[in-house]
């Protein structure tokens, strides 16, 4: 919840900008001014860039300057100024549906309607350090070459980023959403039967005043002792700025890269494969395990050296221990994995459940096809175009349903007439459920 938030106030006060939002409230705090960050490689199909956290602070990094004794009481503070500003949205859908069937001599009725809601109102204000005072700041400080953290980068030639600009509450905030769903169902056979159910559904969250939600950052070189920041950083506009979406023919490209990251899971055993899977399978369902299972890769593909993959959970110690054995390649594996996992973290929670499902139902290939065709379509640049006829007659009918329902929480709706129509931002909520697909079918695969 707290990410549909920041994403749709950036949407809102930047788009096409560099300003980027915060994904959990839990990291709030480690993205204030002068909090060093690294970024994570960007995929196509993520809308913003990914920094991580790394527990630092520009001040922890620094010698002491001429004037203090390391106390850090020349380095420049963030200012609020005197301007604030407020964001807010709100939204209602609601749907209504029948069907009657008539075989024989039995008939049979459905019924059904769906609401859903969403509201806020956030009263932000803007923190930031202006570059200058930075730039100042260089001249006095100089970088403790001998911290283990610089040293650390050094070796693994990482970059690192500062944050100079944050967008703030400047009041405690609440942030509702509600869904509910009624249907009913009657058959007539031999005998009448009648049944009718509701379900509600309703979330809330607060944000606390000061919670960081969206910030901007600035790359730093160091080098001899010295630090300089890359205004104009290596030719990455397109990584640096928020993606206009998949254009036509890129659909190439992204099964590329999906192919250069994951095609490392189908070279995998069936037993290994069943690991993974199962351990995909579980963080899908708990946040808390995703976060972990996130953070284990990210220091895999991070740390300098040997990493011990350790757990108390039970769903990831198999995958975990597979891995720290593994005779294959750690590293390509552990992006394997990093990469799902950042595919899996763009998808709404309805369609993790949903892709559970499609497991159950062995449906992955079929919907992977279907995807695959409606990104050849070009979806930024169209509304609304025919697919196949053939790759919407998946069998029973309820897999069929299954798989609308999964593509239409990605901004495209499928008609019964074979009829696509997409929604603003259908490419990159597309592409991001095309990777979980491919990554998926390739481990729940057995035939490979």
């Amino acid at each position: 919840m707290f990410k549909k938030v920041t994403q749709s106030i950036v949407k809102q006060m930047d788009p096409g900008g560099d300003l980027v939002p915060v994904h959990s409230i839990l990291d709030h705090e480690h993205f204030q001014p002068l909090c060093l960050l690294r970024r994570k490689r960007k995929a196509k199909f993520q809308p913003f860039p990914r920094y991580r956290q790394t527990w630092y602070r520009l001040e922890d990094l620094l010698l002491p300057g001429r004037d203090d004794k390391g106390t850090g009481s020349h380095l420049p503070t963030g200012s609020t100024g005197p301007r604030q500003f407020t964001v807010q949205k709100s939204s209602s859908d609601r749907v209504d549906g029948s069907l009657n069937l008539c075989l024989d001599s039995a008939s049979v009725e459905l019924k059904g309607a769906a609401s859903s809601s969403q509201g806020w109102a956030i009263k932000l204000q803007k923190n930031h350090i202006p570059v200058p005072q930075l730039d100042a700041l260089m001249a006095e400080r100089k970088v403790n070459v001998n911290h283990s953290f610089v040293q650390q980068l050094q070796r693994t030639r990482q970059d690192l980023y500062v944050v100079h600009e944050t967008i703030e509450t400047s009041e405690e905030a609440t942030y509702e959403e509600s869904t509910e769903a009624e249907g009913s169902f009657m058959a007539q056979l031999y005998a009448k039967f009648c049944a009718k159910g509701t379900r509600e559904s309703k979330q809330s969250i607060t944000i606390p005043k000061g919670c960081t939600l969206a910030f901007r950052a600035i790359q730093l070189a160091t080098a001899g002792g010295r630090w300089d920041l890359k205004y104009f950083p290596r030719a990455a506009a397109g990584h640096m700025f928020l993606s206009d979406g998949l254009s036509e023919g890129e659909l190439g490209a992204l099964q590329s890269e999906v192919k250069e990251n994951c095609q490392i899971l189908s070279e995998l055993s069936s037993d290994q494969r069943a690991v993974f899977l199962k351990a995909i399978k579980a963080v899908m369902t708990d946040r808390n395990l995703f976060q972990e299972l996130a953070h284990k890769m990210d220091a895999v593909l991070n740390e300098d050296g040997g990493c011990e993959l350790t757990t108390e959970s039970p769903d990831l110690k198999a995958l975990l221990s597979s891995l720290q054995n593994s005779s294959g390649p750690l590293l390509k594996l552990a992006r394997a994995v990093a990469y799902t996992l950042d595919a899996l973290d763009e998808l709404t929670e309805d369609q993790l459940l949903l892709l559970l499902e499609s497991l159950e139902e062995k449906v992955v290939p079929q919907q992977l096809k279907l995807v695959a065709s409606i990104l050849e379509q070009d979806v930024e640049g169209k509304e609304c175009w025919s697919l196949a006829t053939s790759l919407l007659s998946l069998q029973p009918e309820e897999e069929r349903e299954l798989t609308v329902a999964m593509v239409q929480r990605s901004r495209v709706t499928l008609q019964k007439d074979g009829a696509a129509v997409c929604t603003e931002e259908a490419s990159l909520a597309t592409a991001a459920l095309y990777v979980s697909l491919y990554a998926l079918d390739l481990l729940s695969n057995s035939d490979q």
